[in-house]
């Protein structure tokens, strides 16, 4: 499997193709639209032909999901996976970057055998790599990426919060009576997962991730040693990160806030 060398190669791959295909388009934009309401650019298929063509010549026996794959291809790849399979958002915040935001990131990760053993989260806006290798720890920019076990509290908490998905009654009780100090919601799932483990917001919750939007993210945050994972419904347990059913996401800097996190959202979900 990869190794921290294998690694370094894939972080020069991903910037060096986000720079040439994301930031060469970012000032003109053609958006158009997909069955689902999503919004589609030239630039995410360009940079998913780019990284689908030179992971496979430096990589031949792992194949590659994108996002801008059909349904019909997403299902044939994780049922016969092979020896390996790249999991790859190209835009991830594709709504941000057609709107000339500058919040949006590409995402690769390496799924085998269930697991997700390595991941990237390339940030070509602020030039920020965040890495990972399972059981080997987290980088941001090459650098060891250790989460910090503070706040203690929700109260003193920042809360990264996509509202679009959750239940009414969830959306209620966060509007009136949120027990965090502030709340953020910025567009991008795969930053959003980096940002908790480095810290930039200690609490996290999204309603609705598919697999190329949680997979690298996932891994970072989990090596970086934050807490968080992903569930069915919001009582459930802790789900394997490798399906195509859209996953609730729950996150904190450490088990203790996750803990209170978890409690607050069960108890205030029919209120």
């Amino acid at each position: 499997m990869l190794d921290v060398n294998d690694l370094e190669r894939i972080r020069q791959m991903v910037r060096t193709a986000a720079i040439d295909e994301l930031m060469s388009r970012f000032n003109d934009v053609s958006a158009a639209t997909k069955a689902d309401g999503s919004v589609i650019t030239e630039a995410d298929y360009a940079m998913q032909h780019r990284l689908q063509d030179e992971l496979a010549s430096q990589w031949p026996d792992f194949q590659l999901l994108g996002e801008e794959m059909s349904a019909a291809e997403h299902q044939r790849l994780l049922a016969n996976p092979g020896a390996g399979l790249w999991c790859l958002d190209p835009l991830d915040g594709t709504s941000n970057f057609a709107a000339g935001i500058p919040f949006f990131g590409v995402s690769l990760a390496l799924i085998r055998q269930g697991q997700v053993l390595a991941a990237v989260v390339y940030d070509p806006a602020r030039d920020e790599c965040f890495s990972a290798l399972q059981g080997q720890g987290a980088w941001l920019d090459g650098e060891p990426l250790v989460a910090q076990a503070m706040p203690e509290t929700l109260k003193a908490s920042m809360a990264m919060v996509d509202l679009k998905r959750l239940p009414e009654s969830l959306i209620t009780a966060l509007a009136r009576r949120a027990p965090y100090r502030s709340q953020r919601s910025f567009g991008s799932v795969a930053l959003d997962w980096c940002w908790v483990a480095a810290g930039r917001c200690q609490i996290y919750l999204h309603g609705g991730q598919k697999l190329w939007d949680y997979a690298a993210g996932y891994l970072i945050l989990r090596e970086a040693g934050a807490a968080g994972g992903l569930v069915d419904d919001y009582h459930g347990d802790w789900l394997p990160a490798d399906s195509l059913t859209p996953r609730i996401a729950i996150a904190a800097t450490h088990e203790p806030l996750l803990a209170q996190w978890r409690e607050w959202i069960t108890q205030h979900l029919e209120d």
